[in-house]
Protein backbone atom coordinates (compact mmCIF):
# COMPACT_ATOMS: atom_id res chain seq x y z
CA UNK A 1 0.00 0.00 0.00
CA UNK A 2 1.38 2.91 -1.24
CA UNK A 3 1.79 5.67 1.70
CA UNK A 4 0.24 9.09 1.39
CA UNK A 5 2.71 12.52 1.80
CA UNK A 6 0.98 14.33 4.49
CA UNK A 7 0.72 17.75 2.31
CA UNK A 8 -1.35 15.46 -0.30
CA UNK A 9 -3.74 14.46 2.82
CA UNK A 10 -3.96 18.34 4.00
CA UNK A 11 -4.73 19.29 1.22
CA UNK A 12 -7.28 16.83 0.14
CA UNK A 13 -8.92 17.66 3.44
CA UNK A 14 -9.29 21.18 1.67
CA UNK A 15 -10.81 20.05 -1.35
CA UNK A 16 -13.66 18.39 0.70
CA UNK A 17 -14.10 21.27 2.88
CA UNK A 18 -15.02 23.41 -0.26
CA UNK A 19 -16.67 20.65 -1.36
CA UNK A 20 -18.91 20.64 1.66
CA UNK A 21 -19.50 25.04 0.66
CA UNK A 22 -17.19 26.69 2.77
CA UNK A 23 -15.14 28.91 0.62
CA UNK A 24 -11.88 27.42 0.77
CA UNK A 25 -9.42 29.81 -1.51
CA UNK A 26 -5.84 28.53 -2.62
CA UNK A 27 -4.28 31.23 -0.40
CA UNK A 28 -6.01 30.01 2.79
CA UNK A 29 -5.13 26.21 1.47
CA UNK A 30 -1.50 26.93 1.33
CA UNK A 31 -1.17 28.98 4.86
CA UNK A 32 -3.39 25.66 6.58
CA UNK A 33 -0.52 23.76 5.14
CA UNK A 34 1.71 25.87 6.39
CA UNK A 35 0.46 26.33 9.56
CA UNK A 36 0.01 22.34 10.23
CA UNK A 37 3.75 22.49 9.46
CA UNK A 38 4.32 24.59 12.17
CA UNK A 39 2.66 23.04 14.08
CA UNK A 40 3.17 19.49 13.72
CA UNK A 41 1.04 17.49 11.44
CA UNK A 42 1.31 14.63 13.66
CA UNK A 43 -0.61 16.19 16.23
CA UNK A 44 -4.18 15.70 15.52
CA UNK A 45 -5.50 18.44 17.59
CA UNK A 46 -2.97 21.18 16.18
CA UNK A 47 -3.95 20.17 12.78
CA UNK A 48 -7.67 20.72 13.54
CA UNK A 49 -6.47 24.28 15.26
CA UNK A 50 -4.41 24.90 12.21
CA UNK A 51 -7.74 24.44 9.43
CA UNK A 52 -9.90 26.01 11.90
CA UNK A 53 -7.72 29.26 11.90
CA UNK A 54 -6.98 29.53 8.51
CA UNK A 55 -9.64 27.64 6.28
CA UNK A 56 -12.87 29.28 8.02
CA UNK A 57 -13.85 32.91 6.62
CA UNK A 58 -16.28 33.54 9.49
CA UNK A 59 -18.54 32.08 12.17
CA UNK A 60 -20.93 30.07 10.00
CA UNK A 61 -18.25 27.95 8.71
CA UNK A 62 -17.06 26.68 11.70
CA UNK A 63 -19.57 23.76 12.14
CA UNK A 64 -19.28 22.68 8.99
CA UNK A 65 -15.88 22.99 9.21
CA UNK A 66 -16.26 20.38 12.35
CA UNK A 67 -18.04 17.82 10.80
CA UNK A 68 -16.19 17.79 7.56
CA UNK A 69 -12.90 17.15 9.88
CA UNK A 70 -14.61 14.56 11.55
CA UNK A 71 -15.53 12.67 8.69
CA UNK A 72 -12.45 13.29 6.90
CA UNK A 73 -9.43 12.57 9.23
CA UNK A 74 -11.89 9.29 10.88
CA UNK A 75 -12.17 7.65 7.43
CA UNK A 76 -8.23 7.50 6.00
CA UNK A 77 -4.89 7.03 7.11
CA UNK A 78 -1.99 9.28 7.58
CA UNK A 79 -2.73 10.64 10.57
CA UNK A 80 -2.84 9.79 14.28
CA UNK A 81 -6.51 10.92 15.22
CA UNK A 82 -7.74 9.35 18.56
CA UNK A 83 -11.70 9.55 18.82
CA UNK A 84 -12.69 12.40 20.83
CA UNK A 85 -13.82 11.99 24.24
CA UNK A 86 -17.28 13.18 23.41
CA UNK A 87 -19.22 11.31 20.40
CA UNK A 88 -19.81 13.83 17.53
CA UNK A 89 -23.09 14.08 15.79
CA UNK A 90 -23.00 12.27 12.18
CA UNK A 91 -22.67 14.64 9.39
CA UNK A 92 -25.07 13.14 7.07
CA UNK A 93 -24.59 15.93 4.26
CA UNK A 94 -20.89 14.43 2.80
CA UNK A 95 -20.65 10.75 3.63
CA UNK A 96 -16.90 9.52 2.81
CA UNK A 97 -17.24 6.15 0.63
CA UNK A 98 -13.69 4.85 -0.21
CA UNK A 99 -13.67 2.05 -3.20
CA UNK A 100 -13.35 -1.59 -2.32
CA UNK A 101 -12.06 -3.04 -5.00
CA UNK A 102 -9.58 -5.42 -5.00
CA UNK A 103 -6.06 -4.07 -5.35
CA UNK A 104 -7.67 -0.48 -3.86
CA UNK A 105 -5.51 2.12 -3.18
CA UNK A 106 -5.68 5.15 -0.78
CA UNK A 107 -5.61 7.08 -4.19
CA UNK A 108 -8.34 5.42 -5.69
CA UNK A 109 -10.87 7.15 -2.63
CA UNK A 110 -13.61 8.95 -4.15
CA UNK A 111 -15.25 11.99 -2.12
CA UNK A 112 -19.05 11.86 -3.01
CA UNK A 113 -21.00 15.19 -1.72
CA UNK A 114 -25.05 14.97 -1.61
CA UNK A 115 -27.44 17.11 0.01
CA UNK A 116 -28.30 16.72 4.13
CA UNK A 117 -31.39 15.27 4.71
CA UNK A 118 -33.25 18.69 5.12
CA UNK A 119 -32.44 19.89 2.19
CA UNK A 120 -33.93 16.96 0.01
CA UNK A 121 -37.10 17.44 2.53
CA UNK A 122 -37.28 21.02 1.45
CA UNK A 123 -37.80 19.89 -2.42
CA UNK A 124 -39.66 16.81 -1.04
CA UNK A 125 -43.68 17.18 -2.47
CA UNK A 126 -45.32 17.46 0.52
CA UNK A 127 -48.28 15.13 -0.26
CA UNK A 128 -46.05 11.97 -0.39
CA UNK A 129 -44.10 12.67 2.70
CA UNK A 130 -44.79 9.89 5.55
CA UNK A 131 -46.36 11.18 9.17
CA UNK A 132 -42.93 11.19 10.34
CA UNK A 133 -41.67 13.48 7.48
CA UNK A 134 -44.07 15.48 8.01
CA UNK A 135 -43.59 16.18 11.22
CA UNK A 136 -40.37 17.34 10.73
CA UNK A 137 -41.26 19.83 7.97
CA UNK A 138 -43.72 21.13 10.60
CA UNK A 139 -40.32 22.01 12.01
CA UNK A 140 -38.75 23.87 9.67
CA UNK A 141 -41.62 25.88 8.65
CA UNK A 142 -39.72 28.38 11.21
CA UNK A 143 -36.81 29.05 8.76
CA UNK A 144 -39.71 31.07 6.42
CA UNK A 145 -39.57 34.32 6.88
CA UNK A 146 -41.61 36.39 4.56
CA UNK A 147 -41.45 40.22 4.16
CA UNK A 148 -44.50 42.21 4.37
CA UNK A 149 -45.10 43.99 0.99
CA UNK A 150 -45.02 47.50 1.72
CA UNK A 151 -46.64 50.58 -0.70
CA UNK A 152 -46.44 54.58 -0.92
CA UNK A 153 -48.48 56.59 1.59
CA UNK A 154 -49.22 60.30 0.84
CA UNK A 155 -47.56 61.60 4.32
CA UNK A 156 -43.87 62.30 4.11
CA UNK A 157 -40.96 61.40 6.07
CA UNK A 158 -37.60 62.55 7.03
CA UNK A 159 -34.66 60.68 5.48
CA UNK A 160 -30.96 60.93 3.94
CA UNK A 161 -31.41 61.43 0.52
CA UNK A 162 -34.77 62.36 -1.94
CA UNK A 163 -36.62 65.34 -2.48
CA UNK A 164 -35.78 68.62 -0.73
CA UNK A 165 -37.81 69.15 2.62
CA UNK A 166 -38.14 72.81 2.03
CA UNK A 167 -40.59 73.40 5.03
CA UNK A 168 -37.84 71.96 7.07
CA UNK A 169 -34.81 73.42 5.75
CA UNK A 170 -36.06 76.86 6.21
CA UNK A 171 -37.21 76.68 10.01
CA UNK A 172 -33.64 75.25 10.11
CA UNK A 173 -32.34 78.58 8.80
CA UNK A 174 -35.05 80.77 10.41
CA UNK A 175 -33.50 79.02 14.09
CA UNK A 176 -29.82 80.13 12.63
CA UNK A 177 -31.11 83.85 12.48
CA UNK A 178 -31.31 83.69 8.41
CA UNK A 179 -27.86 81.69 8.15
CA UNK A 180 -27.64 79.12 6.05
CA UNK A 181 -28.69 75.26 7.39
CA UNK A 182 -27.99 72.03 6.48
CA UNK A 183 -30.39 70.91 3.33
CA UNK A 184 -33.39 68.76 4.83
CA UNK A 185 -34.40 65.86 2.89
CA UNK A 186 -37.76 63.48 2.54
CA UNK A 187 -39.50 61.13 0.44
CA UNK A 188 -43.02 59.00 0.94
CA UNK A 189 -43.52 57.34 3.54
CA UNK A 190 -44.18 53.43 3.17
CA UNK A 191 -46.63 51.30 4.99
CA UNK A 192 -47.04 47.33 5.20
CA UNK A 193 -49.54 46.36 2.46
CA UNK A 194 -52.50 44.25 3.44
CA UNK A 195 -52.06 40.08 2.39
CA UNK A 196 -55.31 38.36 1.57
CA UNK A 197 -54.82 34.14 1.05
CA UNK A 198 -57.43 32.31 -0.31
CA UNK A 199 -56.56 28.50 0.47
CA UNK A 200 -58.63 25.58 -1.66
CA UNK A 201 -59.60 22.80 1.14
CA UNK A 202 -61.33 20.68 -1.56
CA UNK A 203 -60.74 16.88 -1.87
CA UNK A 204 -57.86 17.31 -4.45
CA UNK A 205 -56.12 19.53 -2.59
CA UNK A 206 -56.46 17.56 0.78
CA UNK A 207 -52.78 16.19 0.50
CA UNK A 208 -51.38 19.93 0.66
CA UNK A 209 -54.12 21.25 2.73
CA UNK A 210 -51.97 21.11 6.00
CA UNK A 211 -48.90 22.90 4.60
CA UNK A 212 -50.92 25.58 3.05
CA UNK A 213 -52.37 26.28 6.63
CA UNK A 214 -49.28 26.11 7.95
CA UNK A 215 -47.63 28.79 5.28
CA UNK A 216 -50.78 31.03 6.29
CA UNK A 217 -49.77 31.09 9.74
CA UNK A 218 -46.70 31.86 9.44
CA UNK A 219 -47.17 34.50 6.97
CA UNK A 220 -49.63 35.79 9.69
CA UNK A 221 -47.12 35.78 12.64
CA UNK A 222 -44.59 37.33 11.01
CA UNK A 223 -46.60 39.86 9.24
CA UNK A 224 -48.02 40.61 12.79
CA UNK A 225 -44.49 41.26 13.59
CA UNK A 226 -43.32 43.60 10.46
CA UNK A 227 -46.75 45.80 11.33
CA UNK A 228 -48.76 43.99 8.37
CA UNK A 229 -51.96 42.59 8.01
CA UNK A 230 -52.55 39.27 6.80
CA UNK A 231 -56.30 37.91 6.04
CA UNK A 232 -56.84 33.72 5.73
CA UNK A 233 -60.08 32.04 3.65
CA UNK A 234 -60.41 28.58 3.13
CA UNK A 235 -62.36 28.17 -0.59
CA UNK A 236 -63.84 24.65 -1.03
CA UNK A 237 -68.33 24.21 -1.56
CA UNK A 238 -68.31 28.08 0.42
CA UNK A 239 -66.13 30.44 2.10
CA UNK A 240 -64.87 30.46 5.75
CA UNK A 241 -62.72 33.00 7.42
CA UNK A 242 -59.86 32.09 9.33
CA UNK A 243 -58.08 35.06 9.96
CA UNK A 244 -58.97 34.72 14.33
CA UNK A 245 -57.50 30.90 14.22
CA UNK A 246 -54.44 31.99 12.11
CA UNK A 247 -53.82 34.34 14.83
CA UNK A 248 -53.14 31.82 17.94
CA UNK A 249 -48.89 31.62 18.31
CA UNK A 250 -48.81 27.92 18.29
CA UNK A 251 -49.27 27.05 15.42
CA UNK A 252 -50.53 23.04 16.41
CA UNK A 253 -53.63 25.18 18.34
CA UNK A 254 -53.98 27.32 15.16
CA UNK A 255 -54.42 24.17 12.96
CA UNK A 256 -56.98 22.64 15.72
CA UNK A 257 -58.76 25.82 15.54
CA UNK A 258 -58.58 26.03 11.98
CA UNK A 259 -59.87 22.51 12.08
CA UNK A 260 -63.33 23.67 14.13
CA UNK A 261 -63.96 26.18 11.99
CA UNK A 262 -63.88 25.45 8.21
CA UNK A 263 -67.12 23.13 7.55
CA UNK A 264 -66.22 21.82 3.84
CA UNK A 265 -63.31 19.90 4.37
CA UNK A 266 -62.12 17.36 1.47
CA UNK A 267 -65.45 18.62 -0.09
CA UNK A 268 -65.97 19.88 -4.00
CA UNK A 269 -65.03 23.17 -5.37
CA UNK A 270 -66.59 25.83 -6.19
CA UNK A 271 -64.20 28.35 -6.64
CA UNK A 272 -66.24 30.65 -8.97
CA UNK A 273 -69.21 31.32 -6.31
CA UNK A 274 -67.24 31.16 -3.53
CA UNK A 275 -65.28 33.87 -5.04
CA UNK A 276 -68.13 36.11 -5.68
CA UNK A 277 -69.34 35.83 -2.45
CA UNK A 278 -65.90 36.94 -1.24
CA UNK A 279 -66.00 40.18 -3.40
CA UNK A 280 -69.59 40.92 -2.53
CA UNK A 281 -68.79 40.62 1.53
CA UNK A 282 -65.22 41.38 2.11
CA UNK A 283 -63.74 42.48 -1.57
CA UNK A 284 -65.65 45.93 -2.10
CA UNK A 285 -65.56 46.64 1.69
CA UNK A 286 -62.29 47.18 0.69
CA UNK A 287 -60.01 44.12 2.03
CA UNK A 288 -58.67 43.10 -1.11
CA UNK A 289 -58.45 46.56 -2.68
CA UNK A 290 -55.02 47.39 -3.19
CA UNK A 291 -53.49 44.10 -1.34
CA UNK A 292 -51.55 40.85 -2.68
CA UNK A 293 -54.09 38.05 -3.00
CA UNK A 294 -53.03 35.00 -3.49
CA UNK A 295 -54.81 31.94 -4.42
CA UNK A 296 -53.88 28.55 -3.60
CA UNK A 297 -55.53 25.62 -5.77
CA UNK A 298 -55.51 23.19 -8.49
CA UNK A 299 -58.08 24.72 -10.58
CA UNK A 300 -60.25 22.05 -10.57
CA UNK A 301 -63.74 23.81 -10.58
CA UNK A 302 -66.93 21.66 -10.39
CA UNK A 303 -68.87 24.94 -11.01
CA UNK A 304 -68.56 27.36 -14.19
CA UNK A 305 -65.62 27.98 -15.50
CA UNK A 306 -66.82 31.17 -17.13
CA UNK A 307 -68.22 32.90 -13.08
CA UNK A 308 -64.73 31.69 -12.35
CA UNK A 309 -63.14 34.06 -15.34
CA UNK A 310 -65.50 36.78 -14.35
CA UNK A 311 -64.44 37.08 -10.68
CA UNK A 312 -61.13 36.78 -11.08
CA UNK A 313 -61.29 39.56 -13.58
CA UNK A 314 -62.91 41.19 -10.86
CA UNK A 315 -60.44 40.86 -8.19
CA UNK A 316 -57.82 41.86 -10.38
CA UNK A 317 -59.65 45.05 -10.92
CA UNK A 318 -59.12 46.11 -7.24
CA UNK A 319 -56.28 43.88 -6.23
CA UNK A 320 -52.64 45.35 -6.65
CA UNK A 321 -51.36 41.65 -7.53
CA UNK A 322 -53.04 38.46 -7.63
CA UNK A 323 -51.06 35.22 -7.14
CA UNK A 324 -52.27 31.80 -8.33
CA UNK A 325 -50.05 28.91 -6.55
CA UNK A 326 -50.99 25.57 -8.37
CA UNK A 327 -49.54 22.59 -6.32
CA UNK A 328 -48.85 20.59 -9.33
CA UNK A 329 -46.95 23.78 -11.24
CA UNK A 330 -43.76 22.31 -10.42
CA UNK A 331 -44.27 18.38 -11.49
CA UNK A 332 -42.18 17.16 -14.31
CA UNK A 333 -45.03 17.00 -17.68
CA UNK A 334 -47.38 19.54 -16.03
CA UNK A 335 -50.04 21.53 -18.36
CA UNK A 336 -52.67 23.91 -17.32
CA UNK A 337 -55.43 22.73 -19.01
CA UNK A 338 -57.46 22.32 -16.08
CA UNK A 339 -60.74 24.42 -16.54
CA UNK A 340 -60.57 26.33 -13.61
CA UNK A 341 -57.19 27.22 -13.81
CA UNK A 342 -57.44 28.51 -18.30
CA UNK A 343 -60.58 30.16 -17.10
CA UNK A 344 -58.49 32.09 -14.59
CA UNK A 345 -54.62 32.12 -15.63
CA UNK A 346 -55.31 35.68 -17.75
CA UNK A 347 -55.92 37.22 -14.52
CA UNK A 348 -53.37 36.42 -12.81
CA UNK A 349 -50.11 39.00 -12.38
CA UNK A 350 -48.04 35.33 -11.40
CA UNK A 351 -48.55 31.09 -11.63
CA UNK A 352 -46.48 29.41 -8.95
CA UNK A 353 -45.57 26.12 -7.87
CA UNK A 354 -46.84 25.27 -4.20
CA UNK A 355 -45.92 21.81 -3.35
CA UNK A 356 -42.91 21.75 -1.37
CA UNK A 357 -41.28 23.99 1.52
CA UNK A 358 -38.69 25.50 -1.47
CA UNK A 359 -41.33 26.44 -3.36
CA UNK A 360 -43.38 27.75 -0.68
CA UNK A 361 -40.20 30.10 -0.06
CA UNK A 362 -39.99 30.74 -3.44
CA UNK A 363 -44.09 32.55 -3.16
CA UNK A 364 -42.59 34.28 0.26
CA UNK A 365 -40.03 36.39 -2.32
CA UNK A 366 -42.67 37.28 -4.54
CA UNK A 367 -45.23 38.72 -2.45
CA UNK A 368 -42.34 40.05 -0.35
CA UNK A 369 -41.61 42.09 -3.57
CA UNK A 370 -45.01 42.98 -4.95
Amino acid sequence: MTERQPDEILLGFARALRAAGVPVTHDRAQGFVEAAAVLGVDDRRATYLAGRATLCAGPDDLERYDQVFHAYFEARDGLPRPRPAQPTAPFAGLPLEESSGAGGTPDDEVLRARASETEVLRQRDVSSLSAAEKHRLAGLFVTLRPRPPVRRTARHQAWHRGDVDASRTLRASLRRMGEPADIAWRRRGVRPRRVVLLVDVSGSMSGYADALLRLAHRFTQVGREGGGVVETFTVGTRLTHLTRAMRLRDPERALVAAGETVPDWSGGTRLGETLRFFLDRWGQRGMARGAVVVVFSDGWERGDPALLGEQMARLRRIAHRVVWVNPHRGKTGYEPVQQGVVAALPHCDDFLAGHSLATFAELAEVVSRA
